[in-house]
This record gives C-alpha cells, sequence and structure tokens, in this order.
C-alpha cells in the first residue's frame, strides 16, 4: 500500500507547494502595486521620517541596489525552493543531484524570462533582459551552494556510548572495589 502511486501524492504536494506560493508571490511582486515608483515614494517617506533629511540623489542609489539585491534574493530562494521540488520528484539518490539541479535552474531562468515578460505590459514597469540574466546568475549561485552542501561527505555518527569508550593509547586504570 505504501508503494502506490496514490501514497506518494501528499509527499510531492508537500515539496512543491512552496516553490509553487514563491511564484504566486513574485507574480503578485511583478504588478504595478510593487514598481520602482510606489516602493520608492513609501520607503523614501518611512526613512526620512526615521532618519531626518535624506539626499534624493543618494536614496536613488540605495533604492535601485536594495531592488536589485530582492532579485537576486527572491530568484536565490526560488531555486532552492525548485531544488527542493525535483529532489522529492526524483528522489533524494547522489547520481540524480546533477540533474535536480540543473531542472531547478532551468525553472529558476523560465520563471525570470516570464516575469519580465509580464513586466512590459504593465506601463509603469519594465521587462528588460538583464533582470533576468541577474535573476538566473543568483539562481546559478544559490543552487552551486546547495549542491556542494548536498554533496559534501556525511559527517560520522557520534559514539553512542559517549566519549568515553574511546579507546586511546593510555593506560586504563580500575579503581573500583575488587571483591575477593
Amino acid at each position: 500500500m505504501l508503494d502506490s502511486p496514490t501514497a506518494s501524492r501528499p509527499n510531492l504536494l508537500r515539496a512543491w507547494w512552496p516553490a509553487a506560493v514563491w511564484i504566486v508571490l513574485i507574480t503578485f511582486e511583478s504588478s504595478d502595486f510593487f514598481s520602482s515608483q510606489n516602493t520608492g515614494s513609501v520607503l523614501f517617506l518611512i526613512l526620512t521620517r526615521l532618519f531626518g533629511k535624506i539626499n534624493l540623489y543618494d536614496f536613488m542609489i540605495f533604492h535601485h541596489y536594495l531592488r536589485k539585491t530582492g532579485h537576486v534574493v527572491g530568484y536565490g530562494m526560488l531555486s532552492l525552493l525548485l531544488l527542493r521540488g525535483w529532489r522529492a520528484t526524483l528522489g533524494r539518490v547522489p547520481a540524480l543531484l546533477l540533474r535536480a539541479t540543473l531542472l531547478a535552474w532551468l525553472g529558476t531562468a523560465f520563471v525570470a524570462a516570464m516575469d519580465e515578460w509580464h513586466q512590459s505590459y504593465i506601463p509603469s514597469r519594465t521587462g528588460t533582459w538583464k533582470d533576468v540574466v541577474l535573476d538566473t546568475i543568483a539562481g546559478v549561485a544559490f543552487l552551486i551552494v546547495a549542491y556542494l552542501w548536498l554533496r559534501r561527505p556525511p559527517s560520522p555518527a557520534p559514539d553512542p556510548a559517549g566519549p568515553s569508550s574511546r579507546t586511546t593509547n593510555r593506560p586504563c586504570y580500575d579503581f573500583s572495589p575488587k571483591k575477593l
């Protein structure tokens, strides 16, 4: 009964729902509501309330890099969530880790391209190939770290008897009372 196809579906659903939710979040952030003008004006208002007068030019540079950092973190996380889903789908066999990593990277590139294509139809947004490249490179960077982490050799299992049961080169003296 455990090996039936229906028994594995809840596991696949559990493996893929975070990636699906993340893609919906990316789609929502791709809307007019999260355009540079809207996020910039709100952020500028908050920062001037907290810190007083802020140089507008410096803020515009900060805001640009903050948004690009959002791309890196957002698509890096997407790539990890896709890797999680593909590993659950293909199995956690070490030989299939590279395949799962490549599929996660292709999924990240596809979502990035569709996101920028979607933004090209919104008047307050711009869809640019440079963001697709940034998002894809971010996904690759996160996936390389994850791949290397998952390929590391397993750590030795701790000794269940504790550190005192280890053999040493020192002589072992028995100071317990002996029966005569």
